[in-house]
C-alpha cells in the first residue's frame, strides 16, 4: 500500500476477513487473494472447483463475485471508495479482479449496516415461518440487484411456479441418479463439530429436502425417491425469485455474485435470509428451459428462496491468513 495507507498487511487482512464470510456452493470457499503494492487481487482456486456439478466454473465465479461485493464493502466501512479492475486475461483464466484505494468517503449508513450484516448472514435450507416478506422489501432487493446490473424476478403465476418445480425435481432426480455427483457432494459433508472450516456440518442438512415447493439437494438420502411437484406450495416455501443477467460471459457471472451479495445481506438487514436451489442451472439442457420459460430470455444465475426463520446455522470459514498470500 502506498503511503497514505501504510499497512498493508492489517488492511488487507481486513478485507480478507470479509471476504470469506461470502456464500459459495457447498461451503466450498473456493478464492484465493494476493496483496502488494495498496491492491489486492482476487483469484478462483481450481482445487475447489466443483468439477461434475458446475464444469464450466460458473457457480465458482459467482461464489468469488460474492466474496468480491465483501472486499468492497470493508473498503467503504473503512472511508475508502474501491477501485474495481476485472481481469479477463484467457492466459490466467484464475485471476479474476484487481482491487484498490480510491478516493476518501465516509460509508453511508446502509453500507454500514450491511457491513454489520456480513457475519450474521446463512444460507436456509428446508422450510420458512409462513409469515411472508413485506412487499417493500422485494422492491428494495431489485433495487440492490439492478445496482450491479442485474435483475431479480419474482416466481409468482401459477404455470411458472409449477414449471419451475418441475425443473427443479428433474434436476435433483439427475443429480442422485448420478453416483460421480453424489460421491462429489458427499465429499463437501462434515460430520459433526470437528474443526472442518468448510464444507457442510451434518447438522445443517438433517432435516427433509422436499418440504418445500421446490426440493432440495439430499445431503443424507442421495437416492430416495422423490415426490410428486406439490399443487399448491407450502407456505413455508417462502418467496422463489431468479437473479438473472443479459449475458452469460465470465465477466457477467462475476457480476451475478457481486448482486447475490447484495442482495443477501440487505435482506439479513431486514431479518430475512434466503435458501438456494441451484440444481436445474447446474444441467445445461434445464438450465436453458429456465431461461426460455421463466426467466424472460434472460441468463438465470440463481434460483432463491427468501423468507424468515426462527435462527439459523452458521457455517465454518476458512482463517484470513490460509487463502491470502504476498504478491
Amino acid at each position: 500500500m502506498d503511503a497514505a495507507h501504510p499497512q498493508v498487511d492489517h488492511a488487507a487482512n481486513h478485507l480478507v476477513r470479509a471476504a470469506v464470510t461470502a456464500p459459495s456452493v457447498h461451503n466450498t470457499q473456493p478464492w484465493l487473494f494476493t496483496h502488494g503494492e495498496g491492491e489486492l487481487d482476487l483469484y478462483a482456486d481450481g482445487r475447489r472447483r466443483l468439477l461434475l456439478s458446475d464444469p464450466d466454473g460458473r457457480e465458482q465465479l459467482i461464489s468469488c463475485g460474492a466474496a468480491l461485493f465483501n472486499v468492497r464493502l470493508a473498503m467503504r466501512h473503512l472511508g475508502y471508495r474501491p477501485v474495481v479492475r476485472p481481469l479477463p486475461d484467457p492466459r490466467a483464466p484464475a485471476r479474476l479482479a484487481r482491487v484498490g484505494w480510491g478516493a476518501y468517503a465516509p460509508p453511508t449508513a446502509g453500507e454500514n449496516l450491511m457491513y454489520r450484516a456480513l457475519w450474521q448472514r446463512h444460507t436456509h435450507r428446508g422450510p420458512f415461518r409462513p409469515s411472508p416478506l413485506p412487499w417493500p422489501l422485494l422492491a428494495e432487493l431489485r433495487e440492490q440487484a439492478r445496482a450491479e446490473g442485474t435483475e431479480l424476478y419474482t416466481v409468482e403465476a401459477p404455470y411458472a411456479r409449477r414449471r419451475l418445480a418441475e425443473l427443479v425435481r428433474t434436476a435433483e432426480a439427475v443429480h442422485r441418479d448420478d453416483p460421480g455427483y453424489r460421491a462429489e457432494l458427499a465429499h463437501w459433508i462434515r460430520p459433526g463439530r470437528d474443526g472442518c472450516p468448510d464444507g457442510i456440518p451434518l447438522a445443517s442438512c438433517a432435516g427433509p429436502p422436499d418440504s418445500t415447493g421446490l426440493v432440495g439437494r439430499d445431503f443424507l438420502r442421495p437416492t430416495h425417491a422423490l415426490p410428486t411437484p406439490p399443487v399448491l406450495w407450502p407456505p413455508g416455501t417462502g418467496l422463489v425469485v431468479l437473479l438473472t443477467t443479459p449475458h452469460d460471459t465470465r465477466e457477467d457471472w462475476l457480476r451475478a455474485g457481486q448482486a447475490l451479495q447484495r442482495v443477501l445481506l440487505h435482506a439479513t438487514v431486514r431479518w430475512a435470509v434466503a435458501a438456494f436451489h441451484t440444481q436445474p442451472l447446474e444441467v445445461p439442457w434445464l438450465r436453458e428451459q429456465v431461461r426460455t420459460t421463466i426467466a424472460r430470455g434472460e441468463f438465470p444465475q440463481m434460483i432463491l428462496r427468501l423468507g424468515h426463520v426462527t435462527r439459523g446455522r452458521p457455517t465454518p470459514r476458512r482463517p484470513a491468513d490460509a487463502v491470502l498470500t504476498t504478491g
